[in-house]
């Protein structure tokens, strides 16, 4: 896999301490998270076909049994009513484990994981009988796709973005287009749209202010992450702007790796650090550069966790169900700072 996403290496290994070490998640799903099926809109009429990365695909009937092998598809999917019975495991916490905004739509009915991240095991996805395979937030190849469409019916990235570039907006949608449920799936887009909106009412002075949104994943090194990724996503949403000279050094990938002698890109009007180690902070503020720059004398830098509780996983995932309860942890520590 390409140095995109690289820097989240580091968070998925001390996540998994964290796991190992005994660490849940305590924190209760959001009230006003989008429900997930019952919805009585008209589904789609089967066979239908679906546009994606790799062409189209015939889906010639409801599909059942369905395997998501994008980081966060799943998400998508639950929120529409239907379980995976196969997905990929990102965090190290077992898609269905930690998070408290899809632990409860899983239930006891969890699903095989087929691969991590990219390395998807053909033999485990046959042996599940899929009759649908989506792979959106992910970096499938051409190859990849087509030993899967061998299998099953198989929906690959979004087309007209990069892997891992495409809006939630369109995942989702192309994941309501791939079940037949493109009325219900505009439903969860709007009401996450319409709680964005909210926030950027309620909060005119965040609009057009710049952010940083910086991963401190080893000592004297950042992973500064560009507008496209979704944690900037999230936070531009909300009315911030990614200044061009992070997105510039990001290039192609979904961040800028510079070290502490390159801080003066982060210096922001607000500097959000997503952090999955808990020395990460004391070690930051302790570094004479991050002490020399605006936002550290200022105090506009934030320190939010990736696990504990999970608001930086949250913003990771930016999903119909991850949004929400984003927004509810994340925005009253912004009001806050």
């Amino acid at each position: 896999m390409s140095s995109v996403r690289r820097p989240m290496a580091t968070v998925i290994s001390l996540l998994a301490a964290l796991v190992l070490a005994g660490c849940g998640v305590s924190a209760q799903p959001s009230s006003e998270r989008p429900a997930s099926g019952g919805d009585t809109s008209e589904a789609a009429t089967f066979p239908l076909s679906v546009e994606h990365k790799y062409g189209t695909t015939e889906i010639p009937k409801e599909p059942k049994r369905v395997v998501t092998l994008g980081l966060s598809d799943q998400d998508a999917v639950l929120a529409l009513g239907v379980k995976p019975v196969g997905a990929v495991d990102w965090f190290k916490e077992r898609p269905y484990g930690l998070w408290p905004w899809t632990k409860d739509l899983w239930g006891a009915d969890t699903p095989e994981i087929v691969g991590e991240r990219d390395d998807f095991s053909f033999e485990k996805i046959l042996n599940l009988h899929p009759d649908l395979i989506l792979a959106l937030y992910s970096g499938m190849t051409k190859d990849q796709y087509d030993e899967l469409t061998k299998i099953a019916p198989t929906v690959g990235q979004p087309k007209d973005f990069a892997d891992y570039g495409a809006p939630w907006q369109d995942m989702t949608r192309l994941a309501g287009e791939a079940l037949g449920k493109p009325d219900e799936v505009e439903k969860l887009i709007t009401d996450v749209d319409d709680r964005f909106a909210k926030v950027r009412a309620d909060h005119p002075d965040w609009k057009g202010k710049t952010v940083a949104v910086v991963d401190p994943y080893q000592p004297g090194q950042y992973a500064v992450f560009q507008k496209t990724d979704p944690k900037a996503v999230f936070m531009t949403e909300m009315g911030f702007t990614v200044p061009d000279e992070i997105n510039e050094a990001a290039g192609d990938n979904n961040a800028a790796e510079i070290s502490t002698e390159r801080a003066d890109m982060i210096d922001q009007d607000l500097v959000l650090f997503l952090t999955a180690d808990p020395a990460a902070e004391a070690r930051v503020k302790a570094d004479p550069v991050y002490q020399g720059l605006a936002a550290a004398r200022e105090n506009r830098a934030m320190f939010v966790p990736y696990a504990q509780p999970p608001i930086g996983a949250a913003l990771s995932f930016n999903t119909v169900l991850s949004i929400p309860y984003a927004l509810d942890e994340f925005v009253p520590l912004l009001d806050k700072s």
